[in-house]
């Protein structure tokens, strides 16, 4: 295998039949680092000869996601390159070329066997509880003499021609070698469709080959697939790549991420989350391996400089969310306070916030937002209460613990008065008057401040409440306040006139 020697050249090759799967990223992080690291050459192929399921749209949306992560490539579709065409449908003639090659050699055969023939020898085999193989009706059997047998459609496939004996292994440079596989228990592979078009098996090799790959770096859903590549590498007397196979991403009950099965699978619900693309390139990173020096937090450099298979686990990573959440409001927080606005203002500008008010209204609180905040898109909502003429909540919300309607009542009242008299509304003063007003009022400074930061913002949580009052201003305060005290009048009448008499 040609692990050394010649230079690095990595690739991925995904299939563009929708929005692309994190996996992907997952697999062109490793791929990108291992080459460019190495002084090599990092590959984008597209696999697009599964036309059934193509999307026309998921190719620029593969490019997108990626140069959004950061992850470039040298040579690809778009960029171009010496080993071209870099999508399998503009490779065909290429494919039946070496299909013709490998019929000719006896590595393979024509199969005109009916779907239907089949189901009824997989289920067949299903009902003897055996794997299913095909049986090779059609091997050595020529196009007139396999339509009289019946189950005969027009347009053939081509199947690979397993050996009958001896077995197939290779050795892979996270998990060592592995097998061999018998022979014997490996299905003739379809590696020609009717379509005309390849399948992955046959694809990839001499993909592979003709563009001088030298590393297959891939998730391990592949290995039990690879005997049957290292097998077509030796029919056409090629060396064979070096081949890695990653810890596929998992849930948390062990399945297998999948876009079906996770809504938040594709790279972008990410990128319309909110999450910061070096966040999730350092967290991909961590899912399938580690720095020498144990660090969580780290760079894409850093992984090209210190990527070393040793360090890669064969435990299947868990996809936690929670933790990148984590991970991105660290990142976060390590942004300046303009940068992070400017990563803010398109989700406060999706929302109908307008960015350039935004900047002015904003600016007292930035410093707690960006402090508080796990990913972008909880922007809108943490400050839609600047933005809005009124705020809705629940009255309920209005009285602190171990108070009451009444007390809240009378602590708003007292507020307001306090406010309306105010020299200027600014986070000094407003701090001083308040704590001053809990004094006079003998109440905690917290039970006066639940009322007041409800009745201002309609929440329990938000920004630091005296920065928060001089950003929304006085005069959108006071018809705040006074509508608070309205809400609890009348949630106050309401309650007495259900209450039993």
């Amino acid at each position: 295998m040609n692990a050394g020697g010649a230079a690095v050249r990595t690739r991925i090759a995904p299939s563009p039949t929708g929005d692309p799967h994190v996996g992907t990223a997952y697999n062109a992080l490793f791929n990108l680092t291992y080459a460019h690291g190495r002084g090599g050459q990092f590959l984008l192929r597209l696999e697009d000869t599964d036309r059934a399921r193509y999307v026309e749209e998921s190719e620029s949306a593969i490019y997108h996601s990626l140069r959004w992560l950061g992850l470039h490539w040298d040579e690809g579709p778009d960029v171009g390159g010496p080993f071209g065409p870099y999508r399998q449908s503009e490779r065909l003639p290429i494919y039946q070329e070496h299909v013709e090659r490998l019929i000719a050699q006896g590595n393979a055969y024509r199969c005109w066997c009916t779907p239907e023939r089949l189901d009824r020898e997989r289920k067949a085999a299903q009902a003897r509880k055996v794997p299913y193989k095909y049986d090779r009706f059609c091997l050595g059997k020529s196009e007139v003499e396999r339509r009289r047998e019946g189950d005969f459609t027009e347009r053939s496939v081509v199947r690979m021609r397993i050996p009958d004996g001896g077995s197939t292994g290779f050795t892979d440079l996270i998990r060592g070698p592995i097998g061999p596989f018998e022979n014997a228990l490996i299905d003739d592979q379809v590696i020609l469709k009717s379509d005309g078009f390849t399948t992955y098996h046959l694809a990839v090799v001499l993909d592979d080959h003709l563009m001088k790959v030298s590393h297959v770096l891939r998730g391990e859903e592949w290995i039990s697939s690879t005997p049957k590549h290292v097998l077509l590498y030796e029919w056409f007397g090629w060396e064979a790549p070096a081949f890695a196979h990653f810890p596929i991403l998992r849930n948390t009950d062990r399945s297998k991420v999948s876009k079906r099965r996770n809504p938040w699978a594709t790279l972008p619900w990410f990128q319309g989350r909110g999450y910061l693309p070096e966040a999730l390139v350092n967290f991909l990173a961590l899912m399938g391996w580690s720095m020498p020096d144990g660090r969580e937090i780290f760079t894409l450099e850093d992984v090209v400089r210190h990527f070393d298979f040793d360090r890669v686990s064969t435990t299947s990573p868990v996809f936690d969310l929670e933790k990148l959440d984590w991970l991105n409001g660290v990142y976060l927080r390590a942004l300046s306070h303009a940068e992070f606005f400017e990563r803010l203002a398109p989700f406060l500008k999706q929302a109908g916030i307008q960015p350039h008010e935004a900047r002015e209204r904003l600016a007292p609180v930035l410093a707690d937002l960006q402090e508080r905040m796990r990913i972008l898109s909880e922007g809108p909502d943490a400050v839609s209460f600047f933005f809005r003429d009124e705020v809705d909540y629940d009255p309920a919300m209005l009285v602190a613990r171990r108070s009451c309607h009444s007390e809240a009542l009378r602590m708003l009242q007292a507020a307001l008065a306090c406010l309306e008299q105010l020299p200027d509304f600014s986070t000094p003063t407003l701090d001083s008057a308040l704590h001053q007003l809990a004094d006079d009022l003998g109440v905690r400074a917290g039970t006066l401040f639940t009322p007041i930061r409800v009745a201002a913002t309609g929440r329990t949580q938000a920004p630091p409440l005296f920065s928060t009052l001089a950003a929304v201003g006085r005069e959108t305060i006071l018809r705040r306040l006074k509508i608070a005290m309205k809400k609890l009048e009348q949630s106050d009448g309401s309650q007495q006139q259900q209450s039993p008499r």
